[in-house]
């Protein structure tokens, strides 16, 4: 089952109706390598859905962080979000470009070096990411 599909099937066990427009928000982040505001989503929407709100967009991108299936981060006081990497079923961190919001995937986790000052205890759950300029937008 690709991760598109475990996403919709993830919506539909938890009691969501998967609509058209739930559907075009995740196969729009499922097709994008990069983290994206609401507004973005809205505007690569609008041909589709010419009379979606930021409402509605906000609700389902909120709605798919709290199940796990879009990862959400923060950039300058503004949201911003991505199709889940747990959805490929890999764990990593990004390195997220301030300049064009492209991701490049961080394969070693950092909180791995904190399991010795820890003893006894079981982290569930942590974010580490990396802000910086691409390469892509260094060069140009």
């Amino acid at each position: 089952m690709s991760a598109f599909d475990q996403a919709v099937t993830t919506l539909k066990n938890k009691g969501y109706k998967t609509t058209g427009k739930r559907q075009k928000i995740l196969e729009l982040l499922f097709n994008h390598d990069k983290y994206m505001t609401a507004k973005e989503v809205q505007d690569s929407l609008k041909g589709l859905f010419p009379g979606i709100s930021p409402d509605t967009i906000y609700r389902n991108l909120n709605t798919f962080v709290d199940l796990a299936i879009v990862e959400e981060t923060e950039l300058n006081g503004e949201k911003l979000f991505r199709f889940s990497c747990e959805m490929h079923g890999h764990h990593h961190h990004h390195f997220i470009c301030t300049n064009c919001g492209r991701t490049v995937p961080l394969e070693n986790c950092p909180i791995d070096m904190f399991s010795d000052q820890l003893p006894g205890c079981k982290v569930t759950a942590h974010r580490f990411e990396l802000f910086g300029i691409c390469s892509n937008c260094m060069a140009s």
